[in-house]
């Protein structure tokens, strides 16, 4: 029982258990991995996982600077992508005088945008997963550009933007969805902490800041002008996405074994699910670096290296084919997912504080717009100051302690790594989110009382939990089943967006008919019970693991 993860009783591999060797004094390589057949970083002593194959177009094989260069552009352009959702939240008064429409016919505007989200990503995954993610990101770019011009045209027509909202969400629904899947292709696992925080801050901290620079906008040049800088920005980052956001899907070849289990068939490099391992990233040795400087243990292999792409071929949309299964199958696998205790875990963890902030949203439009504060647009998004503050603070937290935590947790287990050592994060999501939504609903009851600002600092510690449990279940949902990585962030992206779209649909009836305080206290309660299902998922977690490795619940229903 390793750090109170229970054992199984079996021979038999467990994806996401991996074995590093971080301390000479006590190797942790087990005898069925062939240490001649590993590779290694250049120190010799920490195990490579994902194995980088000998191809020079394997992501894992790419210089670091290039991989940074490329995870920065894709937060980038996530970072604008984000501010759709938020995007109508600090002008929802001055919106729904100007189309004479009524709250919640306003926060539909946002309901319907979610579910273009969540809708589109079912298309794009399938897509993704047979032609790579390369063309999703620049279709998602051009479909924002044109949507968000869109919107902003027009004019007093509610129909027309309200499709003009859908078509924005089908625009995010790329980066929502494959974003984090793309840290687990350019990334080995002791690279991915630090990064994983990256990109959960681009998807889900930018867009708090969103309704601080739209309620200026909507001052002091029209709210037409919110969509029209968003069209702007996208419009200035297709270039970078086209010419230096290569594909970053790879399909590994199955020769490059790692050991034979005891009683068990041959463990191939995509069956060993990454582990987790100290120290910073080292780059990859590639083919074309020879020399004593070797980072790899490996016998020579019969097939043939393939030549590297050029910078001309790598700017093709499509490089071929990822898998050769159905589309149409590949459309319905997220389906079965939801009954997969992870991947439900993983949606409930990140999904329903996302939901809460839907919510809050919501709270702000329609309490601090009218009395007894009557804030204006500006005002109303200078209060976003504050979750966007606790979303940074959330980054950080997340992005010092996911590797720390996580190496200490190692060196404590002689070396062996387990995928729910990531899981120890939620505590912080139980303590700040927890708190800022019993806080929230405390002092916006009575901000004649409490007045703006313990509101907002609740509201902080809300999204700093939320952040703090993005990450957490991105990287457990990464590392313990990452070959079921790209469904499992589909899941996550429906199950948030359809549950924020039944909150945006109910949430101001549901608060004028219970008030603030009460519902936030049963909010809050929900997501202490959400965040307590952590712990057996910590414990029982390889269980889980070692079972849905011998019930493929996607091969028993041919997926």
């Amino acid at each position: 029982m390793g750090l109170g993860v229970l054992e199984v009783k079996s021979s038999r591999n467990v994806p996401g258990t991996s074995y590093v060797l971080d301390d000479a004094s006590r190797p942790a390589l087990p005898e069925h991995l062939d240490a001649n057949r590993v590779k290694y970083d250049k120190s010799n002593t920490i195990i490579l996982v994902p194995q980088p194959s000998d191809d020079p177009n394997d992501p894992l094989n790419w210089p670091l600077w290039k991989r940074d260069i490329i995870l920065l552009i894709l937060s980038t352009i996530s970072v604008i992508a984000s501010t759709l959702s938020p995007l109508l939240a600090a002008n929802t008064v001055t919106l729904a005088i100007f189309f004479g429409r009524d709250f919640t016919q306003m926060a539909l505007l946002t309901g319907y945008h979610l579910c273009g989200v969540g809708v589109a990503g079912f298309i794009f995954v399938a897509s993704a997963r047979i032609w790579g993610k390369r063309h999703l990101y620049l279709l998602g770019t051009v479909l924002i550009i044109i949507s968000s011009a869109w919107g902003g045209a027009a004019g007093t027509n509610y129909a027309s933007l309200l499709w003009a909202r859908v078509v924005q969400g089908i625009g995010l629904a790329p980066f929502e969805a494959l974003v984090n899947a793309s840290v687990g292709d350019l990334y080995f696992v002791h690279e991915r902490g630090k990064r994983m925080a990256l990109s959960n801050l681009a998807l889900f901290g930018g867009a708090f800041f969103t309704p601080v620079l739209v309620g200026k906008i909507t001052q002091t040049i029209g709210w037409e002008w919110s969509f029209y800088m968003i069209a702007i920005f996208a419009g200035a980052l297709l270039p970078l996405i086209f010419f230096f956001v290569p594909e970053t899907a790879f399909v590994r070849p199955e020769y490059q074994a790692l050991g034979r289990p005891e009683g068990g068939a041959a463990v191939s490099v995509n069956e060993q699910h990454d582990s987790h391992v100290s120290g910073e990233s080292k780059d990859v040795q590639t083919p074309d670096q020879s020399g004593s400087a070797s980072l790899e243990k490996q016998a020579p292999y019969t097939d043939p290296t393939p030549p590297k792409a050029t910078f001309v071929q790598s700017l093709r949309p499509f490089n071929g084919r990822k898998s050769d299964a159905n589309f149409f199958k590949l459309v319905l696998r997220p389906f079965p997912l939801f009954f997969h205790p992870a991947v439900l875990w993983a949606c409930l963890i990140q999904g329903t504080l996302i939901g809460w902030t839907v919510m809050i949203g919501v709270v702000l439009a329609a309490i601090f717009l009218g009395p007894p504060l009557w804030f204006n647009e500006v005002e109303t998004g200078y209060m976003y100051t504050g979750p966007f503050v606790g979303a940074i603070l959330g980054f950080i937290i997340s992005g010092l302690l996911a590797d720390w935590s996580t190496k200490l947790m190692i060196r404590r287990n002689k070396g062996v790594y387990e995928p729910e050592f990531r899981i120890v994060l939620v505590a912080l999501q139980l303590v700040f989110g927890c708190v800022g939504l019993y806080g929230f609903g405390i002092t916006a009851e009575k901000v004649t009382r409490y007045g703006w600002f313990l509101p907002d600092l609740f509201f902080a510690f809300e999204v700093g939990g939320m952040v703090l449990g993005a990450v957490a279940s991105a990287l457990y949902i990464v590392d313990a089943h990452r070959d079921i990585a790209v469904e499992a962030f589909t899941c996550l992206l429906i199950f948030k967006n359809i549950f924020s779209f039944a909150l945006t649909w109910g949430a101001y009836d549901w608060l004028t008919s219970a008030g603030i305080s009460k519902t936030f206290y049963i909010v809050a309660s929900i997501q202490v019970g959400i965040c307590l299902l952590s712990v057996p998922m910590y414990i029982f977690g390889k269980w889980n693991r070692a079972f849905f490795s011998r019930h493929d619940i996607l091969k028993i229903l041919h997926l």
